[in-house]
């Protein structure tokens, strides 16, 4: 007996029923009438998209989702569909997969392992499952599991036990870099040692800072991937399989680390403008590294024709800086504009000066610049229906080197998860692809450029020290003991970690941005503002 199965890696639009239903059937009609498929696996929670948050708590949004279900059997036939749905039983609601073939509900299966750490929240809304579920299609039994249970020891085995010859997966399985050879490591180990196939379907696509990579794949009894999908597109493929056994079929290739994170980065962009209803991005190109790399991804993610650049020098705005920036836009063919502001930072510090009278210029005077530039990206931004793109990095969020309501304005922050230094390697990674960014961008000293001769390192660790240390102590959770016992100098880890510690009020304050790390700010960590907790 021969079975085909279709893996719908698929980009579904949270909270958009109608929309996901539609997509749902037109792409189960495809893999039946195109492909030949016999069964056609969606990933989780495809009816409402994944993560749905707060909407799950919402008696009509439920209704309209079970009541999606039973539209969508009798919606197609000639193949069976398994589809993830909120299933609501009673006061209780389950993280669900369905069967649905010729008009009926086969079979429902309810997630028994509900992740509640990093971004997951799942044990807010949901009830977990207790009970594995195999079916009965042309002879062979079929289990399902959902996501998380694949991570759980025993869960696998489970379902052979109660005579699953086969297993599909429905999964939701976000982005971080090493993450798609994690997962595959795990999920391989177990299937060998329960020694039954396994189809895991992954969705793909940016919801809000989460980016999932699809990535979707087939291992068989021994625990070999014999069938992956492309990471990072959407992609309706079918395995072929000989009785419960797997044909070997093409594997994608896995991108390497660096080019894994800057295509989530642009799959994050690209998203982020299409799902919003966006015309298109605008940011400010300062010369610099940060807003270099940012242009170079919004061009990829977006087109040239839908991003715009704008270049808003001041009296310390450096001759190089208008050049590169200028030299880049023409590179990436964005359109691109220059207005000076010195005329709104004379308006501004004119209108204070009685009141500043008698006192030494200092970080206000700098912000005052940051915040007359953000005033007018927002207005153009506003004007044009286009998202204003910010431009700081994981390190300058971390520690606080960015200005409120200045060059933290903005719609979406692409780059708040990429730590300084990886901004240098996706800059020359992209410069590999073709040459964008100046050289000189890459290699002079970074600046904010709000003071005369004005560089990082005047108020900050240089980078090469600082991003390790704040590794150590936002993605780790290390002690500033255990820090300095790894060789860094206790000076340069009280000053970051006195940075991180006061700053929480900021970060609280920024635009949403990709995550690509393994603990991103936001739903990942999630420290109190009012704290008397100090990390030194």
């Amino acid at each position: 007996m021969t079975l085909k199965i279709a893996l719908a890696q698929t980009n579904f639009l949270v909270g958009d029923i109608t929309a996901n239903v539609n997509n749902i059937v037109k792409a189960a009609v495809h893999a039946r009438d195109e492909l030949g498929a016999d069964i056609i696996v969606f990933p989780e929670l495809t009816i409402t998209g994944y993560p749905a948050e707060d909407l799950l708590l919402r008696t009509d949004f439920i209704t309209e989702a079970n009541n999606a279900l039973y539209q969508l059997a009798d919606s197609v036939a000639g193949i069976a569909m398994i589809v993830g749905f909120p299933e609501r039983d009673g006061d209780k609601l389950y993280n669900s997969a369905a069967v649905l073939h010729q008009g009926a509900i086969v079979a429902c299966y309810r997630k028994r392992a509900l992740p509640n750490y990093g971004v997951f929240d799942e044990q807010r809304y949901f009830t977990a499952g207790n009970q594995p579920c195999v079916f009965e299609f042309n002879g062979l039994f079929i289990g399902l599991t959902i996501c998380e249970d694949v991570w759980r020891l025993g869960v696998i085995e489970a379902n052979k036990e109660a005579g699953a010859e086969l297993l599909l997966t429905l999964n939701a399985s976000p982005f971080n870099s090493g993450k798609i050879h994690q997962r595959e490591a795990i999920i391989c180990s177990q299937v060998k040692t329960a020694g039954i196939p396994l189809v895991y379907v992954n969705q793909v696509g940016g919801q809000d800072e989460l980016i999932f990579d699809g990535a979707s794949f087939v291992v068989d009894a021994d625990g070999e991937v014999v069938f992956r999908a492309a990471e990072f597109k959407e992609q309706i493929s079918v395995v072929e399989f000989d009785g419960s056994k797997p044909v070997k079929s093409a594997c994608a290739p896995l991108y390497n680390e660096i080019s894994s994170e800057y295509q989530a980065l642009v799959l994050g962009i690209k998203d982020y403008v299409r799902k919003n209803g966006f015309q298109g991005a605008i940011l400010g190109l300062s010369g610099g590294i940060d807003s270099a790399l940012v242009l170079a991804l919004a061009v990829d993610a977006l087109g040239a024709d839908k991003v715009e650049a704008v270049l808003l020098p001041s009296r310390y705005t450096q001759d190089m800086s208008n050049e590169d920036a200028v030299l880049e836009a023409k590179a990436l063919g964005v359109h691109y504009h220059t207005i000076p502001i010195e005329p709104a930072v004379n308006a501004f510090t004119g209108m204070l000066a009685d009141i500043f009278a008698g006192t030494a210029k200092d970080a206000t005077e700098e912000n005052i610049q940051a915040r007359c530039r953000g005033v007018i990206l927002m207005a153009l931004s506003n004007k044009q229906g286009k998202l204003l793109l910010t431009t700081g990095n994981k390190s300058e969020m971390s520690v606080g080197y960015a200005t409120l309501y200045g060059d933290m304005s903005g719609g979406f922050a692409p780059i708040k998860d990429v730590p300084k230094l990886l901004v240098y390697r996706l800059a020359r990674y992209r410069n590999a692809l073709s040459q964008v960014i100046p050289e000189r961008v890459i290699i002079r000293p970074p600046s904010a450029e709000l003071a005369p001769d004005q560089v990082d390192a005047d108020s900050l660790p240089p980078y090469d020290v600082l991003d390790p240390i704040l590794e150590r102590y936002i993605e780790k959770d290390q002690s500033a003991d255990q820090i300095i016992a790894a060789g860094f100098r206790r000076e340069d880890v009280a000053r970051a970690i006195s940075l991180v510690d006061r700053n929480e009020y900021k970060r609280r304050q920024s635009p949403p941005g990709i995550r690509i790390t393994a603990r991103a700010f936001g739903r990942d960590r999630r420290y109190p503002i009012t704290s008397g907790y100090r990390g030194i």
